[in-house]
């Protein structure tokens, strides 16, 4: 933006995450999220796990809440479920991207919980709503530091876990997913046009359940990531 111009309200300040092992830090563009991407967490919401075409929804950018902060219990709900995902984040775009060129445009690679108010999600599926107050609320998406891709490759496989005040309730792996991390990106980039710091979260294994305050969630990718969320 030239200096000269002038805003009639203050610019809001992009949202930066951390990266692992640097001071450089990540601009956050727009978060894209998979449903039901592991078959046991689509026959534990009631679903048909089969490989139906994926779908896809939204949480906002600064929805994103960095590693070391506690996640604030959202109003207006009383059933908030964890959800650990493995996130990724694109430092190439583009419309229509091949699968086979699809990991190219991976910068990095982090474990994350998708915060969901289950009971406001439930009243937007019986009354055919959009899902945006169950996903999109705030600090509803903590993160943990990205780890680059130069630095890590592109993991295919990997346990994925959650333990949720010491006990383990969530487990299985990366190969679990029923759309891969290319097919995501290439299947993606069909219906929006991608960028850099565009971020993707994968979806996630079964066992999700509820959280309330006072509660400690801790997650992680073997070979990846873990973070630990204490809820407020």
């Amino acid at each position: 933006m030239s200096a000269d111009l002038k805003t009639v309200i203050p610019v809001q300040q992009p949202v930066l995450l951390p990266v692992e092992g640097s001071a450089d830090l990540f601009p956050v563009r727009r978060v894209y999220c998979v449903g039901r991407n592991y078959a046991d967490h689509a026959i534990e919401m009631g679903h048909d796990p089969s490989r139906e075409p994926p779908f896809f929804f939204q949480k906002n950018p600064d929805n994103l809440l960095p590693a070391g902060k506690p996640f604030p219990y959202p109003p207006l709900s009383e059933d908030v479920h964890y959800e650990a995902e493995c996130v990724i984040f694109l430092k190439q775009g583009g419309a229509n991207i091949p699968v086979e060129k699809a990991l190219g445009c991976i910068y990095g690679y982090a474990i994350g919980i998708d915060f969901t108010r289950r009971d406001l999600q439930a009243v937007a599926k019986k009354m055919g709503r959009p899902w945006e107050v169950a996903k999109a609320f705030e600090f509803s998406a903590p993160v943990s530091p990205i780890v680059p891709a130069d630095e890590l490759g592109h993991p295919a496989s990997g346990r994925i876990w959650l333990d949720h005040n010491g006990k383990r309730v969530q487990e299985g792996d990366l190969n679990q997913m029923i759309w891969k991390v290319p097919e995501i990106i290439a299947e993606l980039s069909k219906l929006f046009i991608l960028a850099p710091g565009d971020v993707i979260m994968t979806g996630t294994p079964a066992g999700v359940g509820a959280v309330v305050k006072g509660d400690t969630v801790e997650c992680g990718i073997d070979g990846i990531a873990t973070l630990t969320v204490s809820v407020s």
